[in-house]
């Protein structure tokens, strides 16, 4: 950690030519309080060090090359204590050194082709993007504020005047990281009391992933429709019970899904509104069918900017599964974004459900060129039944500290 520290500081005087090199990245120390302890978790401070270093060189006007690199330290062992060089995210903690990005950007006229470990986003929503397939997140230090993780894929988007057609194609499996079990994220159900829970690893399947999104812009509205044939990247786990133990083991498995996704964008005079479905099939035994969809309206207003709408899922549900994305389904969300000026700014965002809520409240603010202070904090309530309200004991305040360099 302290030699990509010193490395991150040094990089700011390598020689630049012209504009082919360019370099940016942050180094940040953020602390979480809990006023609560939980039944797995007695910690009430935890404090994460981050330093991401990002760079980008112009070999030609067609070709680029960006990579991003991750150095992560913290006191509650989410993060790896051994000393190498990460590259698929298929551990359960956080790894020390991991290779976010490396990638190749090809352009030519209309074509775009990127190769290697890169992130991709799809869909056009926010809070949930339900047709955003290729883009595992990192749910380890908070189900309710993650992160995105990188895959290694091949991406040819074709882009016309008005429509445009990305392929991509994941030969690599990237899982979403799930909370570990011995910690505060994890909320086992009441039937476990008493039960000793073994993480047993996981199956990783073989096969690769592939997605085509079909993209039309016209001048009063926009439309997506996307097919994607992979695997969930959120797990179901076999559980092995040993009464003579009263030991269970959990084994992470990831069921093959396709999905059959549409989105679209209609600017109104007032709002604009936004929707986005997709629907999800699999042949896995214990994974079920379901949908989800997203209906939201947005607003800017001088320095605010609104989002607020409607998640809604459907189909049967199964206990031994850990599915965020289904779990903020059936809430109305919202988010509101305050600038306050040039420095300064405010952001608000809130999902509510029958039996369960949270809020998550911040508040931003640059210190001349190079830092940025950002305190929060984030609210949740609920019934232990729901998916949100069984976090009500995580409540928690952020303060977090970065220099961008």
């Amino acid at each position: 950690m302290t030699g990509l520290l010193l490395l991150a500081l040094l990089a700011q005087d390598l020689p630049q030519s012209g504009t082919s090199f360019e370099q940016r990245g942050y180094i940040e120390n953020r602390a979480l309080f809990y006023p609560q302890t939980a039944p797995n978790d007695s910690a009430r401070v935890v404090d994460q060090a981050a330093i991401r270093w990002e760079a980008s060189y112009k070999f030609a006007p067609w070709l680029k090359l960006n990579t991003t690199l991750d150095a992560r330290a913290d006191t509650h062992r989410q993060v790896e204590r051994d000393a190498r060089l990460d590259v698929d995210d298929r551990s359960i903690q956080r790894p020390a050194l991991s290779l976010r990005e490396l990638n190749a950007t090809i352009h030519k006229g209309k074509i775009t082709a990127q190769l290697g470990r890169q992130i991709i986003r799809w869909g056009k929503t926010d809070i949930l993007t339900p047709t955003d397939r290729f883009a595992p997140k990192d749910y380890l230090s908070s189900v309710v504020d993650s992160d995105f993780l990188g895959v290694t894929a091949v991406r040819l988007t074709i882009a016309g005047a008005r429509d445009s057609l990305d392929a991509v194609y994941q030969p690599w499996f990237t899982p979403s990281r799930t909370p570990l079990l011995n910690q505060r994220w994890t909320v086992l159900p009441p039937e476990l009391d008493g039960v000793t829970v073994v993480d047993a690893g996981a199956r990783y399947p073989g096969r690769g992933q592939y997605g085509l999104r079909w993209n039309h812009n016209s001048s009063g509205y926009e439309y997506s429709l996307s097919y994607f044939d992979g695997l969930n990247n959120l797990p179901l786990f076999d559980a092995n019970f040993d009464p003579a133990t009263s030991t269970a083991r959990a084994q992470r498995f990831y069921p093959n899904m396709r999905m059959y996704g549409a989105d679209a964008a209609i600017p109104l005079p007032w709002v604009t509104v936004k929707g986005e479905a997709g629907y999800f099939t699999t042949t896995t035994p214990g994974a079920q069918d379901y949908f989800l969809y997203v209906i939201q309206l947005e607003r800017q207003i001088k320095e605010w900017s609104l989002v607020g709408g409607y998640a809604g899922t459907g189909g049967p549900g199964n206990r031994l599964s850990f599915t965020p994305d289904r779990g903020f389904a059936k809430s109305f969300v919202g988010r509101a974004a305050l600038t306050i000026d040039v420095n300064r700014s405010l952001t608000l965002e809130t999902a509510v459900r029958s039996a369960g809520s949270f809020v998550r409240l911040e508040y931003s603010q640059t210190i001349g060129q190079h830092w940025r202070i950002t305190p929060g904090i984030a609210w949740i309530r609920g019934d232990m039944l729901d998916f949100l309200g069984q976090y009500h004991r995580n409540s928690y305040a952020t303060f977090a500290v970065r220099y961008s360099f």
